[in-house]
């Protein structure tokens, strides 16, 4: 798995992304005639493989568009790498992956800005607060996947407009030859030991990364679902202390020393320590037990989706035993994790996830709106100066 510039790191990726979208205005309008079939039924509108005449039907419709358009995807995110290869491999068609080094807002931007364009975006991976965000402004396609039923009602759109895929728990990545005592807490991180090392993945007003961060400094702060201020007030406070630093934490950050202690999902994190263990870096990852939060990632189709065969295809793909069991190889826990465990779950694979105590609970609807309200009103001033 070769390491790249996280999909989070907005800053020079939404510079890029605003330089491609401009490059693609002038792309043709997909023409989807192709995959319509004979008795009438488009792609374009099925809302799940059996509305098009089932699998087989959708298999072969794919395979005739014959490629598909993701953004913002990394390869060394959650085995994302092992995945696109998998499927190419699986049904020949070829994966365009723009600007992995995008954020969840930049995929919304792409899909906004190249409506009716060939380079839309076909599919999105989303921070399930910007999944929501993409639904209310009606940018995507309901569909269900076959595994659809099974995949746990609070973690999927009912209108089935988006659903959750893989997930993990924010934690704390730490280089151990730099930092003498690794820190286990968010409670730890103020400590003054620790000037000039405290990173996040990207920013929370376009990260979902980010955001997490926030949302579990938060948790560890007295704050709830419903009271995100407190994650701002902690890093405020970090910034002021000077532990805070506004460098975004990439694996080339970390090998570089830059950002020796980074707040990520957990799945990034291990994977990290995997990457840099042959490198000669002992990066130690732990869930903070403070501010125990988890989250998922969302999976949507594009409303206008130039490949809407191989966009549903692609679905039905990520949602099988084997799409599932991927994700689990790259630390990440599958949605469908709790129903494969009595038959198709990769058990040494889950044996290695970063352990924690409990069980997660999630925020609504209203409550994800809500925070990102705050943060987006309040970021910019609690680490500004």
């Amino acid at each position: 798995m070769k390491l790249s510039l996280p999909r989070n790191a907005v800053l020079g990726g939404s510079l890029a992304v605003v330089a491609a979208l401009a490059l693609s205005a002038c792309g043709a309008a997909p023409d989807n005639a192709s995959t319509t079939t004979k008795d009438g039924k488009s792609a374009a509108t099925a809302a799940s493989a059996a509305d098009f005449g089932g699998m087989d039907a959708l298999v072969k419709a794919a395979k005739k568009e014959g490629s598909l358009h993701i953004i913002a995807v990394p390869r060394d995110w959650a085995n994302y790498g092992a995945i696109i290869d998998a499927f190419q491999k699986k049904y020949g068609i070829k994966i365009q992956d723009e600007s992995p080094d995008g954020s969840s807002q930049d995929e919304i931007n792409a899909v906004t800005s190249r409506k009716g364009q060939d380079r839309a975006p076909d599919v999105l991976d989303l921070g399930s607060s910007f999944a929501l965000s993409a639904a209310q402004q009606g940018l995507l396609a309901p569909y269900k996947v076959s595994s659809f039923g099974d995949i746990p009602a609070g973690q999927k759109d009912p209108q089935a407009r988006w659903y959750n895929d893989y997930g993990g728990y924010i934690s704390i990545g730490c280089d151990a030859k730099r930092v003498k005592e690794c820190p286990t807490t968010f409670k730890d991180l103020l400590k003054p030991q620790y000037k000039g090392q405290v990173a996040l993945n990207g920013n929370p007003t376009k990260s979902g990364s980010a955001f997490g961060g926030v949302y579990a400094a938060a948790l560890a702060n007295g704050g709830s679902f419903g009271d995100i201020q407190p994650g701002l007030d902690f890093f405020a406070k970090l910034k002021k202390n000077g532990n805070y630093t506004p460098v975004e934490s990439t694996p080339a950050t970390v090998e570089k020393g830059e950002t020796p202690i980074s707040i990520d999902w957990d799945y990034l994190n291990a994977g990290y320590a995997d990457e840099f263990r042959s490198k000669g870096l002992d990066w130690k990852v732990v869930v903070p037990s403070d501010g125990q939060y988890a989250q998922y990632y969302s999976q949507a189709i594009t409303k206008d989706a130039p490949h809407p065969a191989a966009a549903r295809l692609w679905q039905e793909f990520l949602y099988s035993t084997e799409g599932q069991n991927l994700w689990l190889k790259g630390y990440a826990r599958p949605a469908l994790m709790t129903s494969m465990e009595s038959a198709g779950l990769d058990k040494t694979a889950a044996a290695k996830l970063p352990q924690v105590t409990g069980s997660a609970s999630f925020p609504t609807e209203a409550e994800q709106s809500k925070a990102k309200t705050v943060i987006a009103q309040g970021w910019g001033k609690a680490v500004s100066g």
